[in-house]
């Protein structure tokens, strides 16, 4: 790297490094200077052309998770400040994974859920083409300990893709909350326009390991036992009691 591009101003010179962060055909080397060039400039938009990093895939994996390791540290480091900027980003990224980490460590519970209820309005239960976006924010909301979290992934039972109902099903009995799971679980077990068999066999496991009751639909759950978890039983208390061994 040349003195102009250490010591030259302007925004002319933040593009340039912002551009070469998240080329997947430069060098590491090269890639990695200017990522450093980035964190210390600090500003917003250097903040972007940091979490824009995480947007690429690098040939060589290795290299590639150590860089996005290291943008990862580094803007754990900046703290809260960088918020509004991973705000835009998550809004924009088409891959949100590891911006949904940093948010996890740079912000409390109260500053990430107006950020977090944004994403869950742009990215709602409706028909997308690619819902990878989507499942990685459920994903992400499945392992928040925040209650809101999981009340929020409750909509997504009735998304179209099978994919996205799955991650929402392990994200409602990951979260333990049956105030906010327990029926909206058991109708979809019982729902016939529900197809999927891992969809309904992950109900029945969760109940089983949770110990959640079944009542109001005892009679048609127990029915379905035999397919979904054989040998497994109702007891006089509605619970599904697995085979023993």
């Amino acid at each position: 790297m040349g003195f102009l591009d250490l010591f030259g101003g302007g925004k002319n010179r933040l593009a340039k490094h912002i551009a070469r962060a998240k080329n997947k055909h430069s060098q590491s080397a090269d890639r990695f200077s200017s990522l450093e060039v980035l964190r210390d400039d600090g500003s917003p938009e250097a903040v972007v052309g940091l979490l824009a990093r995480f947007t690429i895939r690098y040939d060589k994996s290795i290299e590639d998770e150590q860089e996005k390791q290291w943008v990862f540290d580094e803007l754990v480091r900046m703290g809260g400040k960088i918020l509004p900027p991973l705000q835009q980003h998550l809004r924009s990224a088409e891959s949100i994974a590891w911006g949904l980490k940093v948010l996890h460590e740079v912000a409390s519970a109260d500053e990430a859920w107006p950020i977090l209820a944004d994403l869950i309005e742009r990215n709602d239960n409706t028909y997308t083409r690619d819902p990878s976006k989507k499942i990685q924010l459920l994903h992400h909301l499945g392992e928040q300990p925040d209650p809101r979290a999981g009340k929020a992934l409750v909509p997504y039972l009735k998304d179209v893709d099978e994919g996205v109902r799955f991650v929402v099903v392990e994200g409602l009995i990951r979260h333990k909350d049956p105030e906010a799971a327990r029926e909206a679980l058991l109708e979809v077990l019982i729902n016939p326009s529900e197809e999927s068999r891992r969809i309904k066999k992950r109900i029945v496991d969760g109940f089983a390991d949770l110990g959640w009751d079944v009542k109001g639909y005892s009679g048609t759950v127990e029915k379905m036992l035999e397919d979904l978890l054989p040998g497994s039983r109702l007891d006089n208390h509605g619970k599904i009691k697995r085979k023993q061994v």
